[in-house]
């Protein structure tokens, strides 16, 4: 069938090309100037090429079989893929960007805060707008201090102490160890004014 509608699409396509290129004798330069979509009548192998092809009545005409479609414009043929086939895209490549992504988690540090038994200061650790997270990084040591630091480390450290509790630096002070908590509730709002 592809044979037969490539020999036909062929030979369409040269008989228009001399046609249009030669022309015949004794027409007009506006003949020849025919747009080359119009349809053409090839000449069959059967009929004499000295018969008038547009003498009424002796014209022949071309056959049509079922099987192969009529092209509109001769020389330019559609190729159509067999039912079979599938065409799939090529995937496209990934998009890449300049900026690399910010962590939403970031570590903040309280000033350091002097009292009478040492220094403290407290590291937050925020995610968004929320504390997630606290520690004391440096809190009295030494004599009383440690049971009195180790109080206050566990009163309000970690994610579960008071600081992630109450989002803020009201915590209720550790009996005990006045001076060191409010030192580390200064060493706090330092922190959270440097985050939010």
């Amino acid at each position: 069938m592809r044979r037969a509608l490539l020999a036909i699409t062929g030979l369409a396509a040269s008989t228009t090309a001399l046609v249009v290129f030669k022309g015949s004798p004794g027409t007009s330069q506006v003949a020849q100037n025919l747009p080359t979509a119009q349809p053409v009548n090839p000449t069959p192998q059967d009929v004499e090429p000295s018969v008038d092809p547009a003498a009424p009545g002796d014209a022949p005409t071309p056959s049509k079989t079922a099987d192969a479609p009529v092209s509109p414009k001769p020389g330019k043929t559609t190729a159509r893929p067999s039912s079979g086939t599938k065409t799939t895209k090529a995937p496209s490549a990934p998009r890449t960007t300049t900026k690399a992504p910010q962590s939403t988690t970031r570590r903040v540090l309280g000033d350091e805060v002097k009292n009478e038994y040492g220094y403290v200061r407290v590291q937050i650790v925020v995610s968004g707008n929320r504390i997630v997270d606290a520690v004391a990084v440096s809190l009295p040591s030494g004599g009383e201090s440690d049971i009195h630091s180790g109080d206050v480390r566990s009163s309000y450290d970690g994610s579960g102490g008071q600081v992630v509790q109450k989002q803020n630096a009201n915590l209720n002070t550790v009996s005990g160890a006045t001076e060191t908590s409010n030192s580390y509730k200064q060493s706090l709002r330092s922190a959270i004014e440097q985050a939010f």
